[in-house]
């Protein structure tokens, strides 16, 4: 009993004096750089993932990258799309890819053409300014088909597959977005082989554009790996055997 009340006196001189501490709040040292190290080595372990897949899509797309002169026959030449102006007149990157397709065209490689990009909207309207370029060069319009929903590289060529029927295609693109596109087309079962529009005419891509390739690229892994998504819109089938004028809407 006079012991309990000892403690019970001493504690209260301890209070009084200030000689108590508070027990810190929060985590022990140890533990917060345990939890750092952690996050850390998340970090590099995604960063050395996204750099491998980026790796693999390159090295598979680049295999059946080649020049113009070498390029087998197709069934078709796919022109895959990039900004147009609010005059509606072209980007530097689409008019390099148009210019290039049109050099491939007159090779004779492919007899039909298609020219993919998004017209989702009604003021917005890449792939009429696309046919345009190559009527306007006297390519038959009845050798131009027009994908008006081609609003991703991965639905470009899927609906390449689905919607008009190829199997053997030529894609043309600058060498960054190149090596994705070709590594898409063969995980979709296309025979596919790409001719980099910027061999034909230099091109102006930034670090940001390579930067921004590397995501795509990832999402082009997972894409035709694992999710494997249907395109916005699909609809009944075009034969690129057939008029490409039938896809004309103006």
């Amino acid at each position: 009993m006079s012991s309990d009340m000892s403690k019970k006196c001493r504690h209260d001189m301890e209070r009084e004096s200030g000689e108590t501490r508070e027990k810190p709040v929060g985590f022990p040292r140890a533990r917060r750089k345990r939890i750092m190290a952690y996050c850390v080595g998340l970090a590099l372990l995604l960063c050395a993932a996204t750099l491998t897949v980026n790796g693999y899509v390159s090295k598979v797309g680049a295999r059946y990258i080649v020049a113009a002169a070498d390029v087998p026959k197709a069934d078709a030449m796919l022109v895959l799309g990039a900004g147009v102006l609010p005059d509606g007149s072209l980007s530097d990157a689409l008019d390099n890819r148009l210019s290039a397709g049109y050099e491939l065209y007159k090779t004779g490689k492919a007899e039909k053409v298609i020219v993919s990009g998004d017209h989702g909207k009604r003021n917005y309207d890449e792939v009429n300014a696309m046919k345009k370029y190559f009527t306007d060069r006297n390519v038959p319009a009845e050798k131009v088909f027009m994908d008006h929903a081609g609003f991703t590289t991965y639905e470009s060529l899927y609906r390449a597959r689905e919607i008009f029927q190829v199997k053997r295609v030529i894609i043309i693109t600058q060498q960054y977005h190149l090596k994705r596109a070709v590594f898409i087309a063969r995980e979709l079962g296309l025979e596919a082989y790409g001719v980099a529009s910027d061999s034909y005419y230099p091109a102006a891509i930034t670090l940001w554009d390579h930067a921004r390739e590397i995501a795509a690229r990832n999402k082009a892994a997972l894409f035709t790996k694992i999710i494997k998504p249907k395109p916005t819109f699909l609809g009944e089938t075009i034969p690129i055997t057939g008029d490409g004028r039938v896809t004309d809407d103006k």
